[in-house]
């Protein structure tokens, strides 16, 4: 039976940043990967000729090149890669978008504190405080992570719909809690978005996939796709290893898993009590729409625009249709400062994500199921339209993807985007040498993901080499 100091679940980017992380101090590493390509959610397809990106609308925590601080710098460092390896071009600027306000920002922070300065003037000193409060916080504080975001918000601040709009995009970007926000997750996704920014490699996800997946295998490690695992193998307090679904044992000193909270402790075949945790319900249906044109050339020069139909913003599970389109996210890849020598992306894409429900799609036979992703793509063209020009003239390719998709991509349950809504923010499960990394940790998006593979590596199954 083959032997590894550490088997990791799942090619995702914490998977793989880990793995190389790993392999950088000689450990013999193997990453399992149930799919037949890496990535997970971040992932990209080719259909009619057209690479599609599957998860990146952006890369969030951008900074600039030479920058020393900050989870891309740390990242790039823990990971020996180069600034320039990523090719992050930063947006143009994006938008939160509620009847009859809209709050502008890019990756200056200056620009969101002047369009609160002038559209809720009695808040400018309250999103200082805000601010203030922000600087000191530990992402891994265990105590304030769970707080409620919405009742530190509403000490802080007088007008509710400012609130509201604050939430709009952290809550569309990397939370797993319905209609709140842990005040942990709040504030990383606050500084990932607001304080740094959004950024994007010209080709894509499928270059940063490329470049840890080299760097990967450069390493000696191991990277098996279509090896789900079947079974975690249990001896008391610890994992000893795992079996494939084709029968297939390996033997591992620790275990590392990006497959969530809830899949791995269902992998694991003791039956502790310390197993229970609540699945995630959040999860979407994403189109994109292939155009004759740039966006810009029918007035859409935002990168990303965060929208709401009411001063309300409306963040749970649909309770009677497929999909709730009241929300959403509309986002281009064109609309980036893309370097001059890449020119601009050949075709233009616009994509609008709007909030669905796993169980009612997962019901469909397979007509209505194609039936209802033309409907809903309709709908939530019709939504997203009332907010930006309409370009449906201007369609000549569309693709959709649905919570089957991304549990197919992910085989989190419900296909839910965020993971289960408690987050362990050290890793640790039940077992002593079994930890999780990626979105159940903690950190979500790409570097945020990146960032959780690298962190449990070095807490868990580094210390001595580091000490």
């Amino acid at each position: 039976m083959e032997e590894f100091d550490t088997i990791i679940i799942g090619a995702g980017m914490s998977g793989l940043a880990a793995g190389i992380r790993l392999a950088y101090f000689d450990q013999k590493v193997c990453i399992l990967e149930r799919h037949y390509t890496i990535g997970g959610l971040n992932s990209f397809y080719r259909l009619n000729h057209r690479d599609y990106d599957v998860g990146l609308h952006a890369v969030t925590n951008f900074v600039g090149k030479g920058a020393k601080k900050g989870p891309i710098a740390k990242l790039l460092r823990q990971l020996r890669f180069s600034w320039d390896d990523f090719q992050l071009r930063p947006q143009l600027g994006s938008a939160v978008v509620f009847p009859d306000v809209e709050l502008n920002f890019n990756n200056d922070i200056e620009l969101l504190k002047a369009e609160i300065a002038a559209k809720f003037p009695t808040q400018r000193d309250r999103f200082e405080i805000l601010l203030k409060q922000l600087v000191d916080y530990d992402d891994l504080n265990d105590e304030m992570f769970g707080l409620s975001s919405r009742k530190i918000l509403q000490e802080i601040f007088t007008e509710p719909l400012l609130i509201e709009m604050l939430l709009c995009p952290l809550m569309w970007y990397g939370n797993a809690r319905e209609n709140d926000m842990d005040f942990g997750q709040f504030c990383i996704m606050f500084r990932s978005i607001y304080l740094e920014g959004f950024g994007r490699p010209f080709k894509g996800v499928r270059l940063i996939l490329k470049h840890l997946v080299r760097k990967y295998r450069a390493l000696g490690g191991q990277l098996k796709l279509r090896s789900g695992v079947a079974k975690i193998i249990t001896d008391g307090e610890h994992a000893v290893g795992v079996e494939l679904d084709n029968g297939t044992q390996l033997k591992a000193k620790r275990i590392l898993s990006s497959a969530g909270a809830v899949e791995t402790m269902r992998l694991c075949e003791d039956t502790s009590e310390s197993k229970v945790v609540q699945a995630g319900q959040l999860t979407f249906i994403e189109s994109i729409s292939v155009l004759d044109c740039q966006p810009k050339e029918i007035g859409f020069d935002k990168t990303i625009v965060f929208y709401n139909d009411s001063p309300q913003f409306h963040w749970t599970r649909p309770q009677t249709e497929l999909c709730d389109a009241r929300t959403g996210v509309i986002c281009s890849p064109n609309n980036y400062l893309y370097d001059a020598t890449e020119g601009e992306l050949q075709d233009g894409i616009i994509r609008l994500t709007t909030i669905a429900d796993y169980n009612r799609w997962a019901g469909l036979d397979e007509n209505s199921y194609r039936r209802e992703k033309l409907r809903w793509y309709d709908l939530s063209v019709a939504s997203a339209v009332r907010f930006m020009p309409d370009f449906r003239r201007r369609v000549i390719e569309t693709d959709v993807f649905t919570p089957k998709t991304i549990r197919r991509f992910t085989h989190h349950d419900n296909g839910a985007v965020y993971g289960a809504p408690k987050k362990q923010l050290d890793g640790r499960t039940h077992l002593k040498n079994l930890f999780l990394c990626g979105t159940d940790q903690g950190f979500v998006g790409i570097v945020g993901a990146i960032v959780s593979g690298i962190s449990i590596a070095n807490m868990h199954c580094l210390r001595t080499e580091l000490s």
